[in-house]
């Protein structure tokens, strides 16, 4: 067992990984995106208010800084998307945070009426105000790629079409597992009398990432493509950040009490499939389908949990964290069950992995750590769990 095992990732320490060390600043900006950028300032003079979306699990990482002195300017709603996705106390935190800034939040799931309407009545609230007085109004969604933009477009649209008098029937957004599958601006009229449209907008990202940490963190929620950091790459941060925070260790009570005659092992199962893990809105997975990946997700803990418990290593020296990092990599590729004949083992294990933290499988996370709170020490730092 890990004794002692700080819960904070250590500062500068994964940046100064082999991993971090060669990949430099990220730079993912296509074309689309300057031209998005440009059309967004231009709008926004005219917005009556924002709606920021920013993925939960990356509170901070995920806000677009070449933008937030002209959003902050804005009345604005920070939407803090995939709350279910994300560590309900720590996330509660980061409202609070929000909050003490004099910055209305509020944590979401877009694909949740109930939550999406909550968001509604706040954006209602703020523009009572100006309803009196304007025949027209204007609210614009914006965020970096894959935060759930158009899925919130999507809802509001939906329950617009039960609560106001609309002329025309709703367009639907383009939704997408994939950052950059919005590539315009387009409006929807939402409300009559007064007039009220909602712009949803491309996700856009600063040109350049120079911040190692926020870099990754923003590629391991899928707000940048996989191809331009490397899957293996992100596999091995989101490893780092489980072990310097010890979360696998807080994975024990799954497995205490369980009869060896019913270890995994001991049963003879087919291969899994990456698109198993997908969701599947369209057909339901059978109970057998569920009971696989169940299994599945299990091993995975139960490898993650093994390795870093049985460490004799430091995981705040760079050297043991990636020997143990290589350790997992092997106990992963044997706990989703893929052949060691297999080509690119190493890409399959990292796509499998990310995919089970993409999808929630692997528990609720929270990346950015919460900031210090004015009741707190200066020099003091918060543990901070995923």
């Amino acid at each position: 067992m890990v004794m002692g095992l700080k819960k904070v990732v250590k500062k500068g320490l994964i940046g100064g990984m082999s991993f971090a060390r060669d990949a430099g600043a990220i730079n993912w900006f296509p074309g689309h995106m300057a031209a998005a950028t440009r059309a967004i300032r231009s709008r926004l003079k005219l917005t009556d208010l924002v709606i920021e979306v920013r993925d939960a699990r990356i509170p901070l990482s995920s806000a677009n800084e070449d933008l937030q002195s002209q959003l902050s300017a804005k009345r604005r709603i920070i939407a803090l998307n995939k709350k279910d996705l994300a560590n309900p106390n720590i996330l509660s935190k980061w409202t609070r945070h929000f909050e003490s800034k004099q910055q209305d939040c509020i944590a979401i799931n877009a694909h949740s009426r109930s939550s999406v309407k909550k968001l509604l009545d706040l954006v209602e609230l703020k523009l009572k105000e100006v309803i009196a007085r304007e025949p027209t109004l204007l609210v614009m969604v914006v965020g970096v790629p894959n935060v759930g933009k158009s899925a919130l477009i999507n809802s509001v649209n939906q329950i617009a079409a039960t609560r106001f008098p609309v002329q025309d029937r709703l367009k639907r957004a383009t939704v997408g597992p994939l950052p950059g599958v919005t590539q315009d601006i387009a409006g929807f009229k939402i409300a009559h009398r007064p007039s009220i449209y909602v712009l949803d907008s491309p996700g856009v990202l600063v040109p350049s990432i120079p911040d190692i940490e926020t870099g990754l963190k923003l590629a391991l929620s899928g707000s940048v493509k996989d191809s331009v950091v490397g899957e293996e790459r992100i596999a091995q941060y989101f490893l780092a950040i489980l072990n310097t925070r010890g979360t696998p260790l807080h994975w024990k009570y799954l497995f205490e009490g369980r009869n060896e005659g019913s270890h995994p092992d001991s049963i003879d199962k087919p291969s899994y499939n990456l698109k198993d893990l997908r969701h599947q809105r369209a057909k339901q997975p059978d109970s057998s389908a569920i009971h696989y990946v169940g299994d599945m997700i299990s091993e995975v803990q139960r490898s993650l949990y093994t390795t870093l418990s049985e460490f004799d290593g430091d995981t705040e020296d760079e050297n043991d964290l990636e020997c143990l990092i290589e350790q997992q990599f092997e106990a992963l590729q044997k706990a989703l069950k893929i052949s060691t004949k297999a080509a690119e083992v190493r890409l399959m294990v990292s796509k499998k992995f990310l995919t089970l933290f993409r999808t929630g499988r692997l528990g609720p996370f929270i990346l950015d750590d919460v900031p210090e709170t004015e009741t707190e020490p200066s020099n003091s730092r918060r543990v901070v769990a995923l």
